[in-house]
């Protein structure tokens, strides 16, 4: 047992390296001065205007983004766990692939489709379809985010739909349940784990993305994101700090309510 416990040694190590440490780091700026003196400025500075406005228009793409990719997931989710073996295989890979390309380059090649001279607003011209003029408004960077951050949301749900019991689901239209009772009563509620898990998997990147908003809002739509990047990159490391404090506030209560609603419902909301 002590030998298998030596195995987790290297992951400690790194978590400590790159997880621990650098949190305690932004604790430690975001509630000090630059004299290294205690202050909840930084942390106050959420309450500025600029600030507090970039911080509810994150919260609320990242909402929209959320439920986008959770609207188009499930039935994918279902669709693809309904599939033969090696059909629904080879679909998910697919849908593995551009992940497996860098971000940043993943997100450049929407802001080259959606420029206004773009790929296709030419296309649509050739076409005699007057062009779309979304690049550089919040509707470019929802777009953004629910492309990059879709097959977080898919994959968990997957992975729980094609673990169910089908003889639970044969039992439910057995006993005289219409495909929507079955989906209500049994299938959607025995998912929630993976569903709790998407929209964790979304929800939070898309709250403190700052990369999507820069290349597809043009720089013009700030995010809370933003704020702290320019904050850090300004050598403002105390304040970046403490607005990282209350952005990691957000994510853990978010965290923490999905998980107990997770906790609560999972097993027994059949029937």
């Amino acid at each position: 047992m002590n030998k298998k416990k030596w195995l987790a040694t290297p992951y400690i190590i790194w978590m400590a390296a790159f997880i621990i440490i650098p949190l305690i780091l932004v604790v430690y700026y975001g509630v000090t001065t630059d004299s290294g003196s205690f202050t909840l400025e930084n942390v106050k500075n959420i309450a500025n205007h600029d600030n507090m406005k970039a911080l509810l228009l994150s919260l609320k793409l990242s909402l929209i983004s959320t439920v986008i990719c959770l609207v188009l997931a499930y039935p994918l989710a279902m669709i693809l766990s309904k599939m033969q073996m090696n059909s629904h295989s080879f679909i998910v890979l697919i849908f593995i692939l551009p992940m497996w390309m860098n971000f940043l380059l993943r997100t450049l090649a929407w802001q080259t489709l959606l420029e206004k001279n773009g790929v296709i607003n030419t296309l649509l011209g050739y076409l005699g379809i007057s062009g779309i003029d979304i690049i550089n408004t919040p509707s470019a960077i929802i777009l953004g985010m629910v492309y990059n951050f879709l097959p977080f949301m898919v994959l968990p749900i997957y992975n729980t739909l094609i673990k169910l019991d089908l003889n639970v689901i044969n039992a439910a239209r057995d006993l005289g349940a219409n495909s929507t009772q079955t989906f209500t009563k049994i299938i959607f509620p025995l998912s929630l784990p993976g569903v709790v898990s998407g929209i964790t998997m979304v929800f939070v990147p898309a709250l403190t993305t700052f990369v999507i908003s820069d290349i597809l809002g043009g720089g013009k739509i700030l995010l809370i994101g933003n704020i702290i990047e320019q904050d850090f990159r300004s050598s403002r490391w105390n304040v970046g700090s403490g607005l990282s404090l209350v952005l990691m506030v957000f994510i853990l209560l978010s965290m923490a309510i999905l998980a107990k609603y997770d906790k609560d419902s999972e097993g027994t909301n059949i029937w």
